[in-house]
């Protein structure tokens, strides 16, 4: 696992959007997975810049979102399909038939959730998979006590998650109690993950992940056991990061990171 510590959020998200663009270069069929949320929107906002101002190409990679709410359609301001529509999709030239997100409206839950975990090998694999960490510590919505081999189900929002997301909802009762999401082991078969942390709300969660023992009851923690998992935290987020030195002196001193700089 590698740990970055950026100035401030700007800098944290703008350094993902490069390493992002500079895989989607390497690799114009791309297949990527994609998070949402609040810390996310700068990311998209800076990959939507690049692809009008430097000809970023989106046209043959594909996509493959961590999760969606179960019972909110694609139109509802809070589903993550309408979500992804406004802050990335309709701002590129990515293919609307190469975005994909789990079903939350599918007849069969359980049979949506085989179907989209068979889609993502169809595909290939996950070649470079985003990451936000939840206040409880999850990815995805792989909330505590998920196992660390699961595969795409449906999952039970905590207290916790359902308490942090109702100001998008307009209140607690209004949050969805269910949603579809990617395991922790479909999570960690990426070829790459990259997990960004901003804010003084993910201090204690960001460190318990990146250096607390691996559990479930932080599931963010199997990141520990990825090959090739890189934090990129801004210096509220890494505020609690014991080592934090060490990580500060290995990005100004490895060549591999000299290109985002």
């Amino acid at each position: 696992m590698e740990v970055i510590i950026q100035p401030d959020r700007e800098a944290a998200a703008l350094l993902v959007a490069r390493i992002i663009a500079h895989e989607l270069r390497a690799n114009p069929h791309l297949v990527l997975g994609l998070a949402t949320g609040r810390t996310m929107e700068r990311v998209y906002r800076h990959l939507a810049h690049m692809h009008k101002t430097e000809g970023l190409d989106f046209s043959l990679c594909k996509t493959f979102n961590l999760d969606e709410y179960v019972g909110l359609p694609p139109t509802d301001p809070n589903s993550y399909r309408f979500y992804m529509n406004h802050h990335l999709f309709s701002h590129v030239n990515i293919d609307p038939r190469n975005t994909h997100l789990p079903n939350g409206q599918a007849p069969d839950l359980d049979e949506e959730c085989r179907r989209y975990e068979a889609l993502i090998q169809r595909f290939g694999g996950i070649d470079l998979q985003l990451l936000g960490i939840g206040r409880a510590g999850h990815i995805g919505f792989n909330e505590p006590l998920s196992a660390l081999r699961s595969r795409t189900r449906v999952k039970a929002l905590t207290p916790t998650t359902i308490k942090q997301n109702a100001p998008l909802f307009g209140g607690e009762d209004k949050v969805p109690r269910r949603a579809i999401t990617m395991g922790v082991g479909t999570i960690i078969e990426a070829r790459r993950c990259i997990l960004l942390a901003t804010g003084q709300s993910k201090a204690e969660v960001v460190a318990q992940a990146v250096e607390g023992p691996i559990t479930s009851m932080v599931t963010a923690s199997a990141l520990q056991l990825h090959p090739r998992c890189t934090v990129i935290v801004d210096e509220e987020a890494g505020a609690l990061l014991r080592e934090k030195d060490y990580y500060r002196w290995i990005f100004e001193n490895e060549p591999e990171w000299e290109i985002y700089r």
